[in-house]
């Protein structure tokens, strides 16, 4: 499975070196955050500035509220004074924004750079009372703020902490065109399967993609169409959860959690639907790559991206978010798509291309002016 900010971070500066004229696109690897995607980046030629050797992230806990703060202070202490030292002497034109924004903020409340920041906010932001504090003192200095989605827009509008017209939207590039096209057609992956009538879900193993909500649903499915069969592809803590809940219900046979694949497309472009049943999503890059597929999306409506996006009737299906009645409500409606899944595949398919890298480098383009 593709880990869905690293990915938007590489295809961003992807399309901007491939489409722009800037000299140099180099990405800040940190920790080690980036090395899962060293062949990909060698592939596009992506250049990336290494700091720590050894990969930092693999020895810090990554679960639970206390070790997630530990964590991240630790992480924070280490590039505290490299990043600071990267931005004088470089002096980019740009800083883009993506993890650990705090850090970069910090800094630029301290000292005074001729680099302009853009801050990239990815997810609805949980603005506690030190991060509320923070951005509203930063946001002064830093010269844009981008959101993926408008609802998330319209909540960093409404804090009333920066100057609206410093906020853009600017959907994730997420739609890699060659990419998407050549992986559709060859399984490059380890797992293989045989059977070929199936819906599709794909994401991290956790709460907010609710996968085991998804396959407590899709057994109440099961006593009205028992031939149907769910694949679910991804790794994460819930996994454990969701394998011991397919055993004890008996549901070896219909519902298939495959782990990690690299190739999500080949299995996505070849199911009778893709399913999100995630609690929350901004935007969701699953559901742009199934829409560009042509595949049917069936999908909570949960915020932000989902009910954004998706036009229930329209260009999908969208069922009350964590509702196991409107799911199976729904999800009957979403098994007579015949007459009318065209025209859905059609919307959905314009629908995607907003997220194209080129569609991401012509906007970009356009709100620096």
């Amino acid at each position: 499975m593709r880990i869905a900010t690293p990915r938007a971070v590489i295809n961003s500066a992807y399309a901007m070196q491939k489409f722009s004229k800037l000299n140099s696109c180099s990405i800040i690897n940190f920790f080690g955050e980036f090395n899962i995607f060293k062949e990909e980046l060698i592939k596009k030629e992506l250049n990336i500035i290494n700091y720590f050797k050894s990969n930092i992230l693999k020895n810090l806990p990554k679960y639970g509220k206390v070790a997630s703060r530990f964590s991240f202070i630790a992480m924070f202490i280490l590039s505290f004074f490299p990043l600071k030292k990267l931005i004088s002497k470089e002096k980019p034109d740009y800083l883009i924004i993506h993890l650990i924004t705090s850090l970069p903020l910090i800094l630029l409340l301290i000292f005074n750079f001729e680099t302009k920041f853009i801050l990239r906010i990815s997810g609805l932001p949980k603005l506690g009372f030190f991060r509320k504090l923070l951005w509203s003192f930063a946001l002064k200095k830093v010269f844009m703020i981008t959101c993926p989605s408008q609802k998330t827009l319209n909540y960093i509008n409404s804090l009333n902490i920066v100057d609206t017209k410093k906020i853009k939207l600017l959907y994730d590039p997420i739609i890699n065109v060659n990419e998407i096209t050549t992986s559709k057609k060859e399984n490059t992956n380890k797992i293989k399967f045989n059977f070929d009538n199936y819906y599709f879900a794909a994401g991290r193993l956790t709460k907010q993609k609710n996968f085991l909500f998804l396959c407590k649903a899709f057994k109440e499915v099961l006593t009205q169409h028992p031939n149907l069969k769910l694949v679910i592809a991804g790794e994460g803590e819930d996994k454990k959860k969701i394998l011991s809940y397919i055993k004890e219900n008996n549901l070896k046979n219909n519902l298939f959690l495959i782990g990690h694949v690299d190739n999500i497309f080949y299995y996505m472009s070849r199911s009778k639907g893709f399913i999100l049943s995630s609690l929350w999503e901004d935007p969701g890059f699953v559901l742009m790559e199934s829409a560009f597929c042509r595949v049917p999306v069936f999908s909570s409506d949960c915020d932000t991206g989902p009910k954004e996006l998706i036009k229930n009737d329209v260009s999908g299906i969208l069922f009350h978010s964590n509702s196991a009645e409107d799911f199976l409500k729904r999800f009957n409606e979403f098994l007579k798509l015949e007459e009318k899944v065209n025209k859905l595949l059609f919307n959905n398919l314009k629908m995607s291309k907003k997220f194209t890298l080129f569609n991401h480098y012509l906007s970009f383009k356009n709100h620096l002016g």
